[in-house]
């Protein structure tokens, strides 16, 4: 396999490359796609591969490629994608899968004609809180999403939806599980001609609730996830790979249905007078196993598992859409409240 781009996380996807090579897990790293010189020497020495200038020169070369991973600036990801997936190529592409519904359709057309494996890199599906919470999903109906990176000169082609906060919505579009009904949202460029910090309200079919906030100027790294369901609260640290569950006990839980239950009342009241059942009685505190691991590595892994089983990937191209398409709902919903307010101002030409 190889690798289209060497830059901020190229990096990381050529090391992982190389980490599952010599652990002997079937992938054997051939070579690397890098335009700039001093990126490309620098891939060239650290994992003695060949670095090609361009994709056409890669294919070119004849390598017997199965499978590639795209880590080029998002606007360049149809241009590249859609010249390896017409070279029979299987592929990663990083998040987000392109810039414009017509071009993720292009794509996935693309990957549908030739049978071939397209997985967009939604990272955070493959975070081991992720993981370990799906299974006890019930019925979410309110989410916060908070997601704060302090400013980098990385990713500036995009606005900050794109860059950060579309993690978050390929979530909550899997854990909701239902169509959007209204988008309303605020953003404003800080530090780069595009939006740095922006704050959505999504609303869905279901009735669930979604708020998030995403911000790439903030002077502290926050990356959390919390959730409402019926009688239960969960907290998902993303950074931490970090799980909370809160409970109301199920004797407590009587009382709220007007079914009294007096032994458990009586508990409740014996609890809050002692202060034996700390800060909030009748609820039960817990913290599923979490078995760590470096998301990315597990991304990886699930896609060459695809690649060679041919199984449909854990994350799939027209998920990767769903997420593209409220990012951009979430763009014009930002740029209409900018009118709105008089902000167009704030807008730099070309942002």
């Amino acid at each position: 396999m190889a690798v289209a781009g060497a830059g901020a996380f190229g990096k990381n996807h050529l090391r992982v490359c190389r980490e599952l090579e010599t652990a002997g897990q079937g992938v054997v790293l051939v070579a690397a796609v890098e335009p700039d010189a001093a990126r490309a020497a620098d891939a060239a020495a650290r994992y003695a591969i060949p670095i090609f200038a361009s994709v056409d020169e890669l294919l070119a070369a004849d390598l017997r490629l199965d499978a590639a991973i795209v880590a080029v600036p998002t606007v360049q990801h149809h241009a590249v994608a859609s010249a390896l997936l017409d070279a029979g190529l299987d592929l990663l592409v990083e998040k987000p899968l392109a810039t414009s519904l017509a071009e993720a359709d292009d794509l996935i057309e693309r990957a549908e004609k030739g049978k071939r494996i397209l997985q967009p890199g939604h990272l955070e599906r493959f975070n081991p809180a992720v993981l370990a919470v799906e299974p006890q999903l019930h019925r979410p109906m309110f989410f916060e999403a908070h997601r704060l990176s302090v400013f980098t000169p990385r990713a500036l082609d995009v606005d900050v939806v794109l860059d950060l906060m579309i993690h978050d919505l390929d979530i909550v579009l899997t854990f909701a599980a239902s169509p959007v009904r209204e988008v309303r949202a605020v953003g404003l460029p800080i530090l780069s001609p595009k939006v740095d910090i922006a704050n959505v309200r999504v609303e869905f079919e279901s009735g669930c609730v979604a708020n998030f906030t995403a911000s790439r100027v903030s002077t502290e790294r926050v990356r959390k996830l919390r959730f409402f369901e019926p009688r239960q609260y969960v907290s998902i640290d993303y950074a931490r790979q970090d799980l909370l569950v809160i409970r109301l006990d199920l004797g407590v839980a009587a009382l709220t249905t007007g079914k009294l239950d007096p032994a458990a009342l009586a508990k409740l009241a014996a609890a809050a007078a002692t202060g034996s059942a700390g800060p909030a009685p009748g609820l039960s505190f817990a913290k599923p196993p979490v078995t760590p691991g470096e998301p990315l590595r597990l991304e990886m892994e699930s896609f060459f598992d695809s690649v060679r089983t041919r199984r449909e990937p854990r994350v799939t191209a027209r998920q990767g859409r769903n997420a593209l398409a409220l990012a951009l709902e979430i763009q014009a919903s930002m740029a209409a409240h900018a009118h709105r307010a008089g902000l167009d101002n704030f807008f730099m030409p070309g942002a």
